[in-house]
């Protein structure tokens, strides 16, 4: 498939025209016109670019790009990171904001899936637009539990704010940095709140407005929207892979 065909099916797929942020969605860097085989990682950095390389991959499609805002100046990292991608052919495509929010294969919806919640409303909304979704448990769990589903799902290691209720049933999740997200979810009810990032600033907040938070990993809860991509690219034919690069964060 050529580079300019794939990268015109990405943006409208994900709809990247539709969102304004820092990161640069869509191809950041231009390489090999003809695309026979897409990697796919969390993060733009040497060790997927690496691991691209030697799983013979033109593409490389990320959650976490190179541009964010823009580049100053082509020197040090940045200098290093773009030399490998253009010496070895391999396109760069990000999609940040718009892989999070997507409704059918986003970072949230997945995270609202793996826990068994049906989705009823978009939430957490950041500048303007809702980049998570709320849902509920039909029958409710305890919120150990809930968190032993999270770490067993996505492998890996949460920490808990038990200021709520016991047994949750309304679950808000927004993936990454997400704890701006608490009062949103005290004022809409839900009883707890899922997101990666430990934010320090988030302790309180959620403490006196009594709403539970599961910190999953910023790293853990957005390998699903992309995991989920692969899939769809892996359908128009093309050959896949994941690359795992895990932060542990």
């Amino acid at each position: 498939m050529r580079l300019r065909e794939l990268t015109f099916f990405l943006d409208e797929f994900l709809k990247t025209g539709e969102w304004s942020e820092t990161s640069k969605n869509g191809l950041q860097v231009e390489g090999k016109e003809e695309v026979e085989k897409v990697a796919f990682a969390v993060d733009a950095c040497m060790e997927t670019f690496e691991k691209a390389r030697d799983t013979n991959a033109d593409m490389l499609v990320v959650h976490h790009g190179l541009v964010w805002g823009g580049i100053e100046y082509v020197t040090g990292i940045v200098a290093k990171r773009l030399r490998f991608l253009l010496e070895n052919g391999i396109s760069l495509y990000a999609a940040h904001l718009p892989l999070d929010a997507h409704p059918e294969i986003g970072n949230n919806v997945k995270l609202l899936e793996i826990v068994g919640a049906e989705v009823e409303e978009p939430f957490g909304f950041y500048h303007g637009k809702a980049i998570g979704f709320a849902g509920r448990l039909s029958n409710g769990v305890e919120l150990e539990e809930l968190a032993a589903i999270l770490e067993e799902k996505l492998q890996t290691e949460v920490r808990v704010l038990n200021f709520g209720c016991n047994r949750v049933k309304r679950i808000g999740a927004v993936s990454g940095r997400g704890g701006f997200a608490v009062a949103e979810a005290a004022e809409k009810g839900l009883d707890v709140l899922i997101t990666g990032e430990a934010e320090h600033s988030a302790y309180h907040t959620a403490k006196e407005l009594g709403v539970n938070v599961i910190f999953a990993g910023h790293y853990a809860t957005e390998t699903l929207g992309i995991k989920a991509l692969m899939d769809v690219v892996d359908g128009l034919g093309l050959k896949t892979e994941f690359i795992d690069a895990p932060t542990r964060l």
